[in-house]
């Protein structure tokens, strides 16, 4: 079967399977400095099964097998901030996939894109780096943000 560069069941299998444990690692490696500050964490895999494609027909469910997912990607959780002083919170960070016909954006939220492949398009060395940074500097942001209001 020939691969074609528009989303698909391949395709997206290929970015759940291949690219987003490639970039959690990467992003695994940024973070540790920051992962002993609280209890737990974990960062996860995740697929919006939610979302429907409006060209799609309303009786095929939403899944990566039936190749019409909208969203895929990773979800950050840091549970439980240990620090004496400081009140106990947690964060949760999200890194999306919004999958377009051809194409795909990467990028924190729905509205930011980061990054634009199609899905043929090869992650090579240096996406995986960007990203994760980019990622990584906003969660250390978001983490500085809330100690400053909490003391």
């Amino acid at each position: 079967m020939e691969a074609q560069n528009t989303r698909d069941k391949q395709s997206i299998q290929h970015l759940y399977n291949t690219v987003l444990p490639a970039l959690a690692e990467q992003i695994h490696q940024n973070i540790t400095p920051v992962l002993p500050l609280f209890d737990t964490f974990g960062l996860e895999r995740v697929v919006d099964t939610w979302t429907k494609d409006p060209a799609a027909d309303a009786a095929t469910e939403v899944s990566i097998e039936n190749g019409n997912v909208q969203q895929v990607g990773l979800r950050l959780r840091l549970e439980g901030f240990q620090k004496p002083g400081v009140e106990t919170f947690d964060l949760a960070k999200d890194l999306i996939f919004k999958l377009e016909y051809n194409s795909y954006t990467v990028g924190p939220d729905k509205n930011t894109n980061w990054l634009e492949k199609f899905y043929l398009q090869r992650w090579d060395k240096s996406d995986y780096e960007e990203v994760a940074a980019r990622w990584s500097e906003e969660l250390i942001e978001e983490l500085t943000q809330r100690l400053e209001k909490l003391t």
